[in-house]
């Protein structure tokens, strides 16, 4: 499959007065056409900012310090921002986790995806309401001729995240990011919409990102898995082996805390302790004070590991056969 993102030894930091925080540290992976990929970890492991890193989109204090993340050919990384402008929601999409704070409450659906259409297209008016007609109906939105002048407030939660996905579907981008965009939704419209973007992906080519803290979630739409921990990549692999098989302690124990895999009546498993600060994080591997397989040599970083299409940073990896 073709080749459309390569993030290469992404660095983003946020300078503050009590330190410099880095949130992204040596990111890099590669998405083709029509992939799946699944970013996940704990609140504070870097997944939102390395999204957010992707568009441009991190404020000051905040800054990518260093690496490449080339779209279609294309280094993003040092452009002026009047160009990344031009590549937002053309090439690349965003999908929020509220769609309530995304989508303008004052405005109605038609002049919204109208605006967002214009920014990069010229078309006439008849047009515009058609591509505004197909995306809705593709993602589901019944009737979406007559609900183009409704306004937010008038669809159901997991309306508005449809319309939200909606517009970034309108460009036909080569890759899109969704942060969490069903957190909020009830279970079962979850799993309509994640039917329908694996759908979507199929069909249009385009290559969806997937962040979540869910691994439930992301393992029934990505064909392949990040696993991040205090801004690095710990594992990543095809997501059937990562999951049957993990090879970093922390992604064995983000299984293990799924409450599908607690045996009733029994209490659910947890990781000791909580997230390092991304402050004070030293030079050794900063998942070793909640390790139970951590010896002295973890006072020193991991080097990355590769077997075929198999990565992990960790000192004391766990055996590929039996570890599920």
């Amino acid at each position: 499959m073709t080749l459309v993102l390569d993030v290469q030894d992404l660095c983003t930091s946020f300078h503050t007065r009590a330190g410099v925080v880095k949130a992204v540290n040596g990111v890099s992976f590669t998405l083709r056409k029509g992939e799946v990929l699944g970013l996940v970890g704990e609140s504070g492991s870097g997944k939102t900012v390395t999204g957010f890193s992707l568009l441009g989109l991190v404020d000051a204090p905040g800054r990518i310090d260093r690496g490449r993340i080339v779209l279609n050919g294309q280094d993003l990384v040092g452009l002026p921002e009047r160009e990344l402008r031009k590549r937002r929601g053309r090439d690349i999409a965003m999908i929020f986790q509220d769609p309530i704070a995304t989508l303008n409450p004052l405005l109605s659906i038609r002049t919204q995806m109208t605006m967002a259409l214009d920014a990069h297209a010229s078309m006439g008016r008849a047009a515009a309401e058609k591509r505004c007609v197909e995306v809705l109906e593709k993602v589901g939105i019944p009737d979406p001729r007559s609900r183009l002048d409704n306004y937010p407030h008038e669809f159901s939660g997991g309306m508005r995240q449809r319309v939200a996905i909606a517009i970034a579907l309108l460009h036909n981008p080569s890759v899109i990011v969704a942060d969490e965009p069903t957190t909020a939704l009830d279970v079962s419209i979850q799993a309509q919409i994640l039917h329908e973007m694996r759908s979507l992906a199929q069909e249009t080519g385009t290559a969806l990102i997937w962040i979540s803290h869910d691994l439930a979630t992301v393992s029934s739409l990505a064909t392949r898995l990040l696993v991040m921990y205090a801004g690095r990549v710990v594992e990543e692999g095809p997501t059937a082996e990562v999951l049957n098989n993990p090879r970093h302690p922390y992604t064995r124990g983000l299984i293990d805390s799924l409450p599908a895999t607690a045996e009733p009546g029994k209490p659910l498993s947890q990781i000791p302790g909580t997230t390092p600060s991304l402050l004070s994080l030293g030079q050794g591997c900063p998942f070793k004070p909640r390790c139970t397989y951590a010896t002295d040599i973890c006072d020193t970083a991991p080097a990355l590991s590769a077997v075929t299409k198999r990565a992990w940073r960790c000192h004391h990896p766990l055996a590929m056969e039996g570890a599920a």
